[in-house]
């Protein structure tokens, strides 16, 4: 008898326990895109910058992954979060800008913070910013000016860029990284040739690894990989090369190999903390300049740029003192960098094989 009931109290333990796992809430929730939180690029900088905020404010906060790429598997994520707690739901890339446009009045006393992109139908006819909805865009010009600029500066002649797709974030990291060599080589004058590509994924794979590889094998020096775990291709390829180099992008993937010289990155982590900072000392709403509002982070924001630390700087002849020296202007806006992206950016001195890719709509 006594075994009998040591049973059915190890039993109800387990349910309760069960139960109690089921009731867990989470307070502040992230939604990855098509990757994971350990992509090593938007999706960890932005899980970062969540852990940190809500690790120091003693937050409960989780992540959570849609089941495919889909609006509807956004969508439903979403709603998952909340249904677990969720008082304040991140959002990292583009992917989301439909979804949210969705679910903003749904859930009205849900704040939601969109990184790379603002609200809007799926035919782009209808943008609406609703006031439970903060946004964060990026000058990814001005990142991708300062990879750019540094990689001919260093010495290198012969560069490459591979962007996931052609969407504006990509276009504008490219577009700006042609801009910024083109100012190194005329300050130089230096003959400097750069092949554009789009790959159409964020993923690697072999057939882009081949593609590398051939540039590289061909003379290419360095390529400044756009587009999540795209650059894991890239990598590869340059360390089967003699001597390629990669250029990172979103945050600092140095440690991701020892080909990888720098990277042009967002300030995801920092942006992410700033917002909930704001969200939470004011009670949890949005302040007004933030409540239906769109910031744009450039480098006066501290909202891009490359990877100052000894162990991440790999350039050999570009100084930190020169780093310094432009970013600055950037701030200032004596140097200004164009985020057009109706059509290729006009060039002084560099050569651009843009292969497969036309300009952005």
């Amino acid at each position: 008898m006594k075994k009998v009931f040591g049973i059915f109290l190890l039993a109800l333990l387990t349910v309760g326990a069960l139960v109690a796992c089921s009731a867990k809430t989470y307070e502040i929730a992230l939604i990855t895109d098509v990757g994971n939180i350990d992509d090593k690029s938007f999706n960890e900088g932005s899980w970062n910058g969540v852990k940190e905020y809500a690790e120091a404010n003693k937050i409960s906060y989780a992540y959570y992954r849609p089941s495919e790429d889909s609006e509807a598997a956004r969508v439903e994520t979403i709603g998952s979060a909340i249904e677990k707690g969720a008082k304040v739901v991140v959002c990292p890339g583009y992917l989301f800008e439909t979804a949210i446009y969705q679910v903003q009045d749904t859930y009205p006393d849900v704040n939601f913070i969109l990184l790379d992109g603002e609200p809007h139908t799926a035919d782009y006819a209808t943008y609406n910013t609703a006031s439970n909805v903060h946004c964060i865009l990026y000058q990814e010009e001005q990142a991708g000016y300062l990879a750019g600029y540094a990689a001919v500066k260093d010495g290198f002649t012969e560069l490459g860029f591979v962007g996931g797709m052609a969407v504006p974030a990509v276009v504008r990291y490219g577009y700006g990284f042609v801009q910024g060599a083109d100012a190194a080589a005329t300050e130089l004058g230096a003959t400097v040739n750069i092949k554009y590509y789009y790959a159409n994924a964020f993923a690697g794979s072999d057939g882009l690894e081949t593609l590398v590889s051939g540039w590289y094998t061909g003379g290419t020096e360095v390529v400044f990989a756009c587009g999540g775990k795209l650059y894991t291709s890239v990598v590869a390829a340059a360390e089967a090369s003699t001597a390629g180099k990669v250029i990172g992008v979103d945050v600092d993937q140095v440690a991701e190999s020892t080909t990888i010289i720098s990277s042009a990155m967002k300030g995801l982590t920092v942006s992410v903390v700033q917002a909930l900072t704001a969200l939470y000392d004011n009670n949890g709403v949005w302040p007004t300049a933030y409540a239906g509002k769109t910031s744009v982070l450039g480098a006066a924001q501290d909202g891009i740029g490359l990877p100052t630390a000894t162990a991440s700087w790999g350039f050999a002849n570009f100084t930190l003192a020169e780093y310094t020296t432009l970013f600055n202007k950037l701030v200032a806006g004596t140097v200004v960098v164009s985020s057009a992206i109706d059509a290729h950016p006009a060039v002084t001195t560099v050569t651009v094989d843009y292969i497969d890719a036309a300009p952005a709509e």
